[in-house]
């Protein structure tokens, strides 16, 4: 362990090997502490808890992606109502690049939240992002209404089933530390296709 380091970033590096090797639930606070040469008591002097730490590691990266795609969906919906068909896709389309540069800078902590999170309140990421594009995804079906362009009724399994599959397959490319360029590119062709089957979908 590198002594140059603060005793807190020696911390912080032994609780994200722990971590990123078995998961938080199977992660031992015993061997963190340990591995840092402390006292289960001196830990204490810096989290209470197993929990806290891993907040600690993964809570400001989980806002950020969370809030920025929360952004791109409010964004879209303030455009005016006539020019939102235009540009379908295209914030998100940017939003979707911030959050895979911004994963790739950040790996091992996104990494912990995608892939090492369960027993946690980070283990549901995509399960809110889900629910933000559900719901984004009834306003616009609103939106073309009031153009006279009105789309079927979705099926709420269906809708469920398709989104959640997006994101998985967004987040694979994290998980599985594709090169950042490759990434870039199935990103692209992953929106061509998403668009392209909404639209089908919405009858556009």
């Amino acid at each position: 362990m590198n002594r140059n380091l603060t005793t807190l970033e020696r911390i912080h590096r032994a609780a994200k090997a722990e971590f990123l090797e078995k998961g938080y639930k199977d992660a031992s606070l015993r061997n963190i502490v340990k591995s840092v040469g402390m006292t289960t008591g001196a830990f204490y002097g810096y989290y209470e808890s197993k929990e806290e730490l891993f907040e600690a590691l993964v809570g400001e990266h989980y806002a950020y992606l969370l809030n920025c795609f929360q952004k791109a969906q409010n964004d879209f919906a303030s455009l005016p109502h006539a020019q939102q068909p235009e540009v379908m896709g295209d914030i998100s389309g940017v939003c979707m690049f911030e959050m895979l540069h911004y994963a790739y800078e950040h790996l091992e902590e996104c990494k912990l939240i995608l892939c090492c999170s369960e027993g946690t309140k980070f283990s549901g990421l995509i399960d809110e992002m889900v629910e933000i594009e559900v719901e984004s995804t009834h306003a616009y079906q609103k939106v073309l209404e009031e153009l006279g362009r009105p789309s079927p009724q979705l099926d709420p399994a269906l809708e469920h089933i398709l989104i959640t599959g997006m994101f998985h397959t967004f987040f694979e490319l994290v998980i599985h530390e594709m090169p950042l360029k490759d990434a870039e590119n199935y990103v692209r062709e992953m929106r061509a296709f998403y668009t392209a089957g909404w639209m089908k979908i919405m009858g556009q």
